[in-house]
């Protein structure tokens, strides 16, 4: 344990090189992977406390499923690491996705991707609070080098460009 500010600097300033970068991108990703899933798992639902569907609408699909009628804009939902910038985005570029998230004159905001972002908030703050003490704690113990975490989650290889939600 170091005993003073210094030390501990001395510390924290070593974790980059035992695999806090690689932790922090795997952290990302299974960021961004939570985010992802939840904003296509609340399409078709009224989770999150929307404007009900007029009636016309629920007479014309045939079903009272908000953001969902063929599920195109669900499956265009994904996400993207970029591992050199830290930064971890998540959208569709769906342009119907974006009208949605945000409204318009005709259509009320039914969010469910910044929707998505707020209701896991709190799990990827767990997640991260845990990776971020797993390094320091491996580090401070052992003095040996974090081993560098496999990312199994799925992800795009491009960026969406609409309607980002960032976690």
């Amino acid at each position: 344990m170091p005993a003073t500010p210094r030390e501990a600097a001395s510390v924290f300033a070593d974790l980059a090189d035992k695999g806090a970068h690689d932790a922090a991108v795997h952290a990302l990703e299974k960021a961004a992977q939570i985010i992802e899933d939840e904003a296509k798992r609340v399409i078709g639902t009224y989770e999150y406390g929307w404007e009900p569907l007029k009636p016309e609408t629920i007479a014309r699909k045939a079903a009272d499923t908000p953001l969902y009628e063929t599920g195109e804009m669900r499956d265009s939902i994904e996400h993207y690491v970029d591992p050199d910038r830290l930064k971890a985005e998540v959208g569709s570029n769906n342009p119907k996705a974006l009208w949605h998230e945000l409204g318009t004159v005709t259509i009320p905001a039914r969010s469910f991707l910044m929707g998505a972002a707020m209701r896991k908030e709190t799990e990827i703050h767990e997640l991260t609070g845990v990776t971020v003490h797993g390094l320091i704690t491996r580090s401070l113990r052992t003095g040996s080098p974090v081993p560098t975490p496999t990312v199994t989650s799925p992800g795009s290889s491009t960026a969406p460009n609409t309607g980002t939600a960032r976690p």
